[in-house]
């Protein structure tokens, strides 16, 4: 086997980085890719050729600091330190290896952002979320998570009169209406394998309520798992669509008058020595424990602003709404889905150890390592402060007297301002990425104030 030449040397792979070479070379695998998610939350990446392969898993490839600096219209922003001088590596994880069963010859693998000397770069968003689990671990606990995206399966269609591309969905079945199965069943079944082949365990799939709208869940993992899964994801239901002369968009709104596309987040922290959920408590009436509702107290009060992260594009905002399934308001409740947070109802035979909550205010346009790093931290600190969040909404928040509850933000400039006032999640992101977010998502803001909206749903669908 090869040597591989890594920033401090050169020695043999480890053994999880001589099965890459291995599979590459038995596979057919002649270029690898090395992806991240930016701070605009679009993933990008670069490749690595099958006869480089050895020495970049070492030494990473070679990415300028400005891209993280960059917005997802590809307008780079002034941003101090992110310029046109200065590089990182693309460094791959090797256990996130996957060949991509859409793109025959073609791997991937997840990256860190690092420093040439090979240690982590602020900047970096796997980074962020890997210290707030060592950051959790250090209480104790392990987070294990799952996002549930949804979609919009259709054909891209050159718009009217000049105006921008549009998404025009497969079909207009029901919701969970059977036809809907059946109209999308060779792509959903191609998902399937693919996702499979991946690593990724396929639970749950139904045709949701929009046109074209489906929605297929994957089996929690640890949190870093979790949020590498989320970018397979996302990558393999458009990448899929592609080779069918599809398009697939995890928008949260790609349609204007159609239901938008959540990435709902659920979440539950472990006790590892005891191998138990320390969300689940049988003897509570919803089944949940303290420090559950204390983690749930630290996500309302830290909400306004967490929502810049989890619902982290201006076309988030068309979803948020009431009476739209999404959450609008700043409360939790037992299977109310209205509510920010829900408490899930447990599963028979299994209640304590499928306690979890899930957040409602979270979508695909998110950079999921910013957005479930941020979550931890909320949650945390309401463990610490042992923050207590009221008592449960059971009806729909929309009925209640207008300032019963606190409204979440009702645009992405409206969250960002959140975000800059929360001392504690700003000091999380650290200077520069915190700066970098900031910039990058006002800028925006900023730029799609300024367009009509098929602009910005092109823009989105697009993207994401």
């Amino acid at each position: 086997m090869a040597e591989r030449y890594s920033v401090t040397g050169v020695h043999p792979p480890d053994p999880a980085e001589r099965r890459v070479l291995e599979r590459v070379e038995t596979e057919g695998i002649e270029l690898v890719r090395f992806l991240y998610a930016d701070h605009g939350g679009v993933i990008r990446g670069k490749a690595a050729s099958r006869s480089r392969l050895a020495e970049r898993l070492g030494s990473g490839i070679g990415h300028t600091v400005a891209m993280m600096a960059m917005n997802m219209l590809d307008q780079l922003q002034e941003v101090e330190g992110l310029g046109p001088v200065g590089e990182v590596r693309l460094v791959p994880d090797p256990s996130t290896f996957v060949a991509l069963p859409y793109a025959p010859g073609a791997a991937a693998m997840l990256a860190d952002l690092r420093q040439i000397d090979g240690s982590p770069w602020a900047a970096c968003p796997r980074t962020f979320l890997r210290e707030a689990v060592a950051t959790l671990a250090k209480e104790g606990l392990v987070a294990v998570a799952a996002f549930e995206p949804e979609f919009t399966l259709g054909r891209r269609v050159p718009g009217a009169d000049g105006e921008p591309d549009r998404l025009v969905p497969l079909d207009d079945s029901l919701c969970y209406a059977t036809s809907g199965f059946d109209l999308a069943h060779d792509y959903a079944m191609r998902l399937v394998r693919a996702l499979q082949a991946q690593g990724l365990r396929v639970e749950h799939y139904h045709p949701e309520l929009g046109h074209g709208q489906q929605e297929l869940s994957v089996r929690h993992a640890q949190a870093m798992r979790a949020a590498d899964n989320q970018v397979i994801y996302r990558e393999t239901a458009r990448g899929v669509a592609f080779g069918m002369s599809l398009w697939a968009s995890l928008a949260p709104k790609p349609i204007a008058d159609q239901a938008g596309n959540g990435a709902h987040l659920h979440l539950s922290l472990w006790d590892p020595e005891l191998r138990a959920n320390a969300f689940g408590d049988p003897a509570d009436r919803y089944g949940v424990s303290a420090i559950a509702y204390r983690f749930i107290g630290g996500l309302l009060a830290h909400l306004p602003a967490l929502t810049a992260l989890t619902c982290g594009s201006v076309n988030s905002f068309r979803r948020l709404g009431p009476r739209m399934w999404s959450s609008a308001y700043a409360c939790y409740g037992m299977d109310n889905r209205e509510a920010a947070v829900r408490i899930c109802s447990p599963m028979r035979g299994a209640a304590e150890a499928s306690a979890n909550l899930e957040i409602k205010p979270s979508d695909s346009s998110a950079n999921p390592y910013l957005s479930l790093g941020a979550v931890i931290h909320a949650g945390l600190d309401g463990i610490r402060r042992g923050l207590d969040p009221g008592e449960a909404v059971d009806v729909d928040p929309a009925t209640l007297p207008e300032g019963s509850l606190p409204r979440l933000p009702r645009s992405l400039e409206e969250a960002l301002d959140a975000l800059e006032a929360d001392e504690l999640l700003m000091n999380a992101l650290g200077p520069l990425r915190a700066s970098a977010y900031l910039a990058v998502k006002r800028s925006e803001a900023r730029a799609f104030a300024a367009e009509d909206v098929p602009y910005e749903l092109f823009n989105h669908f697009r993207a994401f």
